[in-house]
């Protein structure tokens, strides 16, 4: 895994001070890529209670984030991993995800769940399709999109 350049035209920061975060930037980027139901105030807490945290800048303007959930040693999941479609195509979300993964070296488990479609995306950095993992759907979209056909 190797983490890509950084672009000069942006602004990467990790583990920022999540005080000085505009959540209703971030809560517009969720909304932008049809994630619609989320509060910002339930996103600062969540992204508080992450392990890492990654936003990029365009200027001002939060264009990229994502962070990871774990336990600080076994077990970690990327989530969350948003580029405003505006300025994909450009490396942001490849830097994105092995930047957070390489924060997670030693761990035994390390995983993520994929947005519909974005399979080949994570195949082409490295990831495999896991045969154990398990979902608890939380309604019939989740049923519908992350499920096996019975």
């Amino acid at each position: 895994m190797t983490v890509p350049e950084k672009l000069p035209a942006y602004d990467y920061q990790i583990n920022p001070d999540l005080a000085g975060i505009n959540w209703q930037r971030v809560l517009e980027l969720f909304q932008k890529i049809s994630w619609k139901h989320r509060l910002a105030e339930e996103i600062e807490k969540a992204f508080g209670m992450s392990t890492t945290t990654l936003f990029i800048y365009h200027g001002e303007t939060i264009i990229a984030f994502g962070r990871v959930v774990g336990d600080g040693r076994y077990y970690a999941m990327l989530a969350d991993v948003v580029v405003d479609p505006d300025h994909q195509g450009q490396g942001l979300g490849k830097y994105l995800v092995n930047t957070l993964n390489g924060q997670l070296r030693n761990y035994h488990f390390v995983n993520l769940s994929a947005a519909p479609g974005a399979d080949r995306f994570y195949k082409n950095l490295g990831w495999k399709k896991q045969t154990t993992a398990f979902i608890w759907p939380q309604g019939p979209k989740q049923l519908r999109q992350h499920c096996e056909k019975e």
